[in-house]
């Protein structure tokens, strides 16, 4: 292990691997808040959080969830600082340029904006859904089971604040540029780099880039226009 995040490669396969297992993370993400969405009444989201909340398999995969976050961001930095380090003061601006897109030469940019979002929700939600409470999260009674009302805290916080859903909008597209970079040169890294597959992968982080923003770009719009 200390050879692997000691060398420039390892660490990059690090946060490639980290990445790729984040990525899976966003989707099932993804498909719980939209139920806030799909139902106004709050109950299928408040069973999927209760199940979240409750599952001994999910409690398991939270420290390791918390693990990969800890390891894409510590090494994504590592790897951009001392790639920034390694180029003197003859580096040429104009030749990274041609090496990819804007988010390709923005990647820590983007990442920090959409770090900085994950400790804004994370406040508002996670933080106090699991050890802070929230007169919103009162008790509640579904399928005979009772459980906290998680839809009232967040859906609360998205009917009231403008502020807090444009930011929420903001870190999506944030989210949604780092994606459409990372998701193929996770892969790239991994070794799928030949032509025919970087054709493809770079189509499929379009794709899976765009829903995973659009899926959560939607939520906030939801409030606003029908709240």
């Amino acid at each position: 292990m200390s050879n692997i995040t000691k060398s420039s490669i390892g660490r990059k396969v690090l946060v490639s691997l980290s990445g790729l297992f984040l990525m899976i993370f966003l989707l099932v993400h993804l498909a719980v808040n939209l139920t806030l969405i799909f139902d106004d009444t709050g109950e299928l989201f408040n069973k999927a959080a209760h199940f979240m909340a409750t599952n001994p398999a999910i409690k398991v995969m939270e420290p390791v969830l918390a693990l990969g976050f800890i390891i894409h961001i510590l090494y994504a930095s590592i790897v951009t600082l001392r790639n920034y380090l390694a180029r003197p003061a003859r580096y040429n601006k104009r030749d990274s340029q041609e090496t990819g897109g804007w988010a390709s030469r923005n990647m820590f940019f983007l990442g920090s904006t959409v770090f900085i979002f994950l400790v804004i929700h994370i406040w508002n939600f996670f933080w106090k859904m699991r050890f802070a409470g929230d007169p919103l999260l009162d008790h509640i009674t579904i399928d005979g089971e009772q459980m906290e009302n998680s839809y009232n805290l967040v859906a609360t916080l998205f009917k009231s604040s403008y502020i807090y859903s444009s930011i929420y909008i903001l870190g999506a597209i944030a989210l949604g540029l780092h994606l459409s970079h990372g998701f193929w040169s996770s892969f790239h890294t991994m070794g799928w780099n030949n032509d025919i597959w970087m054709k493809r992968l770079r189509t499929i982080a379009i794709v899976y880039a765009v829903v995973i923003a659009g899926g959560f770009i939607s939520i906030p719009v939801y409030y606003m226009i029908f709240f």
